[in-house]
């Protein structure tokens, strides 16, 4: 029988540690404060932000949405990231994509100060994760691990096999991954024999955006699935990249879709944005 990794127990434990720091920053005069620039009608992504915003209010923490319009410049965005960058009473910083056609967003991410880039998407955060040193990592590859250490999956000499190569999960992931000594494949789209590699993984974590992609072919008896993935599905519920009907019985524990990953990530941005807060105000 597969074992559910539910993240909801995981979740509630960081969003205490979160409200623990920000109500003793209140306290000390401080409001730890994120802000989300949205510069997209996408649904996904003002659905997304809605939902931060509501579990910031839970544990304390303020949330600014600043919504700008679809068709926004480059540096008109560019400006509002620097005006936040630059305001003492903003800890963190989130840009949510997509951002409009033509738009630099590598170029606007490096606008983002690296003490206030809760979701590691600058070069600089990234570049202290590859080696190491104290960062925001993305908190969607971030999540993948806490799932893992709150549920007891040993890391340590595993053999883990990541399908998905983005910047926001799969190359974060693998740095983040080795920290914790294990042994790491990642695969992607010019990948063969993607089904066979899965298949020899103790641990197999699936970022690609692709609903039910996985099937039991990819796992191995026993393993353990992550799936990172969320999907709208014809009837308009969420689905992740894994199969999960056709895993069930054959993995030893997978993560729901929603329910896993998705209720962690937004933690640990929260916990992130307290974090700064209080790293902010020990050097002001």
């Amino acid at each position: 029988m597969t074992v559910e990794l539910g993240g909801g127990e995981a979740s509630n434990a960081l969003r205490a540690e979160a409200a623990k720091i920000a109500a003793e920053l209140r306290a000390a005069g401080t409001v730890p404060t994120l802000a989300i620039v949205l510069a997209t009608e996408d649904g996904g992504a003002r659905w997304y932000s809605r939902a931060i915003a509501s579990a910031a209010e839970k544990v304390d923490v303020e949330c600014r949405l600043i919504s700008l319009s679809a068709d926004v410049t480059e540096a008109e965005i560019a400006a509002k990231l620097e005006e936040l960058g630059r305001d003492p009473e903003v800890h963190g910083m989130l840009m949510q994509m997509p951002l409009p056609a033509g738009v630099d967003a590598d170029a606007l991410a490096e606008l983002i100060p690296a003490e206030k880039d809760i979701d590691g998407m600058t070069p600089l955060s990234m570049g202290r994760l590859l080696l190491g040193r104290p960062s925001f990592p993305p908190a969607t590859a971030e999540a993948v691990l806490r799932l893992l250490k709150w549920h007891g999956v040993e890391t340590a000499g595993a053999n883990v096999v990541v399908i998905g190569r983005s910047a926001v999960v799969g190359k974060p992931l693998f740095h983040l991954l080795l920290q914790v000594d294990a042994t790491v494949t990642v695969c992607h789209s010019k990948t063969e024999a993607v089904e066979q590699i899965a298949s020899e993984a103790d641990i197999l974590v699936v970022a690609i955006g692709r609903p039910r992609f996985v099937t039991a072919d990819f796992v191995r008896p026993g393993a353990t699935v992550i799936d990172v993935g969320t999907n709208a599905a014809e009837d308009g519920s969420l689905v992740g990249d894994v199969d999960e009907r056709s895993v069930d019985g054959v993995a030893g524990a997978l993560t729901p879709v929603p329910g896993g990953v998705g209720p962690v990530t937004t933690a640990s941005l929260l916990l992130h944005t307290a974090e700064a807060a209080r790293a902010l105000a020990q050097t002001a």
